[in-house]
């Protein structure tokens, strides 16, 4: 397995962690996997899930607790169903990072 591969594993490990009813930063991520200032790396990781990936991709916003989409993409609408039907409330497009981030 490859460095670049490893990485990503390790990405993927953690996300798989991530609980319900919790979020995570792109950075945040990183660093719990053990790859401190990979936030880009997270992205780009999570870009090439496959579509019917069962990880808790839309668990992770961005550091000011908004998600990444664009507000009117289908990628938007869905991450925000997601985490509304885990409980995370959004207020004016953002997420609580207080009240829902993942403290392990």
């Amino acid at each position: 397995m490859s460095e670049s591969q490893q990485r990503q594993q390790q990405l993927l490990q953690t996300l798989a962690a991530v609980p319900f009813g919790r979020v995570v930063t792109y950075g945040q991520l990183a660093e719990l996997a053990g790859l401190p200032r990979a936030a880009r790396l997270v992205g780009s990781t999570l870009k090439k899930l496959p579509a019917d990936t069962t990880l808790p991709w839309h668990r992770v916003i961005n550091a000011s607790g908004r998600i990444s989409f664009p507000i009117d993409s289908d990628g938007y609408r869905r991450q925000r169903a997601r985490l509304l039907d885990e409980g995370i409330e959004i207020q004016g497009n953002r997420v609580s990072l207080t009240r829902y981030r993942w403290q392990p």
